[in-house]
């Protein structure tokens, strides 16, 4: 089967995504895509660019995958002579309806429009999570609703009926090859890691507020502050590093993939606070190198861990995340296997064949 997937932010995990598929599948994968930047501007009008592209292919495909990022039904109207009878579907890595709205507040319901629009106009509907499925279409009424009349609930239905989770393939075993022969150092003050993007959604005040709350108690540690920083003065970040100084052990993007693994291997813990996230990756490739988990009981991160580990790894609230976190630093056992290999079943050999198999499913009963 020729697939073709549509990405106009073709950037970050999306990219990641991509590629990973495109390695691991049976298909034959090609990728058409631009450049990762000016997210609001690829929504609006990346599809009119891709579809000149796609008209312009000599070879047709036997099915269409877009992202969330694509405005699917211009793509379509654009290219109706040779689309419309081919299925199409649509992967949300994430959506504008439940992001939370930060600075692009009053933007977001344009954008949300569009997600909306393209789900509805596709053949099959993939999220990369059951959180996010259900979040999405827990929100569709209220955004449909927020308009005069002619409304539309009733294509809600529609939407439910075309979903399914997919979750995201990873490619966890290229970290295997940065595995120390040796086992941490247990002398050494445990290393927590914070490996996500420096931006609101992702609430560091929290974190930093418990890191100084166990500086405060005497508590040794050391952090690791990394992750694709967005901002020209991420102060919270900057500020943080200059109380926590020497404890801060490396500060900012990791470019080499090496060192991001070995960093994932030599840390003990990793965290999260966030108010946003639709998968986890980060977090699921820090459990995979033996990470403990001190995550918040919200979004998808409890399907990350097994339950018979949530008490251990899992906080109700804000204020239960210091004692959680005060636990694993002062508990020198290490991670249990169950976590890694919970996370192994989203490696691209297992996921792989799902997806070539939901997609052979789409191209059947179309």
């Amino acid at each position: 089967m020729r697939l073709l997937l549509l990405e106009p932010y073709d950037t970050g995990s999306h990219a990641v995504w991509l590629r990973g598929y495109q390695a691991h599948s049976a298909h034959d994968v090609r990728l058409l895509t631009l450049e990762g930047k000016f997210w609001q501007w690829r929504m609006l009008g990346g599809a009119v660019t891709l579809a000149g592209q796609f008209l312009a292919l000599d070879e047709r495909p036997d099915l269409i995958v877009a992202s969330d990022m694509l405005d699917l039904t211009t793509f379509l109207a654009l290219t109706r002579p040779v689309t419309a009878h081919l299925p199409v579907a649509v992967y949300f890595h994430e959506n504008q309806l439940t992001y939370p709205g930060g600075p692009r507040q009053k933007l977001q319901q344009h954008y949300a429009f569009i997600n909306y629009l393209s789900a509805l106009a596709a053949d099959a509907v993939f999220f990369n999570s059951a959180f996010h499925r259900d979040a999405f279409l827990h929100e569709l009424p209220r955004l449909l609703k927020h308009y005069p009349d002619y409304t539309n609930l009733h294509t809600i239905a529609t939407i439910q009926a075309r979903s399914q989770v997919l979750p995201v393939g990873l490619d966890l075993r290229r970290y295997d090859a940065h595995r120390p022969a040796a086992p941490r150092d247990p002398t050494r003050p445990p290393l927590i890691l914070w490996n996500h993007r420096w931006e609101y959604d992702k609430n560091p005040e929290l974190f930093f507020a418990a890191l100084d709350a166990l500086v405060a108690e005497g508590i040794a540690f050391q952090v690791a502050i990394v992750g694709e920083n967005v901002r020209k003065e991420p102060t919270e970040f900057l500020a943080a590093r200059e109380r926590l100084g020497q404890r801060v052990v490396r500060f900012g993007y990791v470019e080499s993939f090496a060192d991001y693994a070995r960093l994932l291997w030599d840390a003990n813990v990793v965290v999260s606070t966030a108010y946003q996230d639709f998968f986890g990756i980060s977090v699921a490739e820090a459990i995979y190198c033996g990470c403990w988990p001190v995550l918040p009981r919200r979004l998808n991160y409890p399907a990350l861990v097994p339950s018979a580990w949530h008490s251990e790894t899992i906080y109700d609230t804000d204020d239960d995340l210091l004692p959680l976190l005060r636990a694993r630093l002062t508990d020198p056992r290490p991670a249990p296997p169950d976590l890694r290999a919970h996370m192994a079943q989203f490696d691209w050999a297992q996921m792989a064949p799902q997806y070539d198999a939901a997609f052979a499913a789409l191209l059947s009963g179309r």
